[in-house]
């Protein structure tokens, strides 16, 4: 059987570099900041991150779509990619249990994409002359209308993004009669993270990074877990002083991805955008506590200054980014406060850094004993 030829479609980056190709997903034009991911799998679960809100996902991964899409798979309520840029697409589709085909999969979310792009030149591009706004479009070809569209698109430096994403009321997952209940403030929260925590014997309220602080300790938690989500942390004033009050409750707290930014932030150290980001499934860390190596999952577009956390008295530093240098990891010296700025639940990625959230859990625990024996002396 014949297939025909999809539509032309062309992608436009901000420095005026245009790559051509065909057309893939929904038709029509869509813009945001152009980025790529290292990964060779888990397409469904990069597409519906919510931390990639707003952004043109570009896989390195040559082959996408062989595979299909699953229900269950997803780490948010809908795809949050701004559009998708791939080298082979395939419509064709194989996998046991699977559901359907990405392309169907991508128009029925209204996803804009472009297939047939040399993504390796692209890739190389972006690493060389850093992130920036791009465009697709499969229905205007005029350059100079299209450049004066992509124009007008704001940048994500400065963009406050996780209101767009964040649980509009609060919900809990988990047993109910868990031994530890955690408050997680949801910037953009990945569903692996519940997950983990979950399966670790959690009880776990999801609250909008809106909710007050006395509403989430009426919950009587033992933990805060603040989430992973989008956009420029340095552009949150509101959440900044929300994780203030969190590090100051004195109960033990984990943060992940923003979450780390933003506690950087509340602890009065800045972050910063990054030339082009870390993003994929093969990024080397080490933990400076145990002096292993591990493999984590990558999804940031900003960083905290190294220089800030090295000379913060009251702050240490966990975990370095092996390729960089970059702080991808600290915690409070005067109580139980971490934050690492990668993904420890993954979903795609290896599963080294699960051990997270076990000495999140380990600090509830210590926190818990603690607390009874001073009520037992009272």
């Amino acid at each position: 059987m014949l297939v025909s030829q999809r539509p032309e479609a062309l992608l436009l980056l901000a420095d005026g570099t245009v790559f051509r190709g065909r057309a893939i997903g929904a038709s029509g034009i869509t813009a945001g900041e152009i980025c790529f991911n290292t990964g060779m799998t888990g397409y469904q679960e990069i597409f519906t991150d919510p931390s990639y809100t707003g952004q043109i996902m570009t896989l390195a991964s040559v082959h996408v779509g062989n595979y299909g899409v699953k229900k269950g798979e997803e780490e948010g309520p809908k795809v949050s990619i701004a559009g998708l840029v791939v080298k082979k697409f395939s419509e064709v589709w194989s996998r046991q249990g699977g559901d359907g085909s990405l392309n169907d999969y991508l128009k029925g979310q209204g996803v804009v994409g472009i297939s047939d792009v040399d993504t390796r030149k692209l890739v190389r591009h972006i690493r060389d002359n850093g992130a920036q706004n791009a465009l697709i479009s499969s229905t205007e070809m005029d350059l100079n209308v299209l450049k004066a569209r992509l124009g007008s698109a704001p940048d994500m430096a400065g963009l406050e993004l996780s209101s767009t994403v964040t649980t509009k009321k609060a919900y809990e997952v988990g047993p109910s009669d868990a031994g530890f209940r955690v408050a997680l403030v949801d910037f953009g929260v990945k569903r692996n993270i519940e997950r983990c925590l979950t399966e670790r014997g959690c009880r776990v309220r999801v609250f909008p990074m809106g909710s007050a602080m006395e509403e989430m300790l009426a919950w009587k938690p033992d933990g805060f877990m603040l989430s992973n989500g989008p956009g420029d942390p340095g552009a949150m004033s509101d959440s900044v002083e929300l994780v203030r009050q969190v590090v100051d409750s004195g109960l033990p707290v984990f943060g992940i991805c923003l979450g780390h930014q933003l506690m950087a932030e509340s602890l009065g150290m800045a972050t910063e955008k990054m030339h082009h980001g870390h993003r994929g499934i093969n990024h080397p860390v080490k933990d400076l506590t145990t002096g292993r190596d591990e493999v984590t999952s990558q999804n940031h577009g900003f960083v905290v200054r190294s220089s800030e956390v090295e000379g913060h008295p009251g702050v240490e530093i966990t975990h370095l980014h092996l390729n960089d240098g970059s702080v991808a990891g600290f915690r409070m010296t005067d109580r139980p406060v971490f934050a690492v700025q990668y993904h420890p639940e993954a979903g795609p990625g290896p599963y080294d850094s699960r051990y997270l959230f076990d000495r999140f859990v380990e600090n509830m625990r210590d926190a818990i004993a603690v607390e009874r024996v001073h009520s037992q002396k009272a």
